[in-house]
């Protein structure tokens, strides 16, 4: 029974995620329309989940816990959601200290 089930689920599964990337209107771009909309997805998810996780820190009282979390959910969070900026910065503090 569960055969039977895996076709029909796989396509309304297609034609969620593709819907949304075919009707942004450029057929010839359909793998960057996907790439944007997982990455917004991936960004929601990610700051829900640090979000929860600071939570049970704030909850459990460990607050030197908590800051080393909010750091490096920061650090990683700025790597994870805005590459070139990131990019840019360290290519010009690499300028700056061999130029």
């Amino acid at each position: 029974m569960r055969r039977f089930l895996y076709g029909p689920v796989t396509a309304i599964w297609v034609f969620v995620l593709c819907s949304p990337v075919l009707a942004a209107g450029d057929g010839e771009r359909v793998g960057e329309n996907v790439g944007d909309l997982l990455g917004g997805w991936a960004k929601s998810l990610y700051a829900g989940i640090a979000g929860l996780v600071a939570l049970v820190f704030l909850f459990n009282r460990r607050f030197a816990d908590l800051a080393i979390f909010a750091g490096a959910a920061a650090v990683v969070g700025g790597f994870v959601m805005a590459p070139n900026e990131i990019a840019g910065t360290v290519r010009d503090i690499w300028q700056t200290i061999t130029a």
